[in-house]
């Protein structure tokens, strides 16, 4: 096994950590530390809520469609700019279009361009 494979599975294990388990995490960790501090400290919650199961339903029911709409603003507005500056500091990107341009104008070399070729054949293997 070669270097690669083991960056692919920390970059696996990265993002299924910090995408899924710490999400449920710290959703959980949120109901239980404010049930515990706002609700059974408050006589008026306790009687609305009753237990912390009823209150996590509650807040589970109001956050998921709350972070819809925030994830959907977030897809049409902020997303576009986070691409842009992305690609604005991608070199693969870069070389991407310059060879193209280079292409384009009869300033790229065949072995430039075969090996661009080269490796977009990689990546749609992939």
């Amino acid at each position: 096994m070669n270097d690669y494979w083991f960056r692919k599975r920390w970059f696996d294990g990265r993002s299924g950590n910090s995408i899924y388990l710490i999400f449920g995490l710290t959703f959980v960790n949120f109901v239980i530390i404010a049930y515990r501090f706002l609700i059974e400290k408050d006589p008026v919650f306790e009687e609305i809520f009753g237990s912390m199961w009823i209150f996590g339903l509650i807040f589970l029911v109001t956050y998921i469609p709350i972070s819809i709409i925030i994830g959907c603003w977030h897809r049409k507005t902020q997303l576009k700019v986070e691409r842009t500056l992305k690609y604005l500091e991608d070199p693969f990107f870069a070389k991407m279009f310059r060879v193209l341009l280079d292409a384009e104008t009869g300033k790229a070399n065949k072995e430039e361009i075969e090996e661009f070729k080269r490796i977009l054949s990689n990546i749609e293997k992939k």
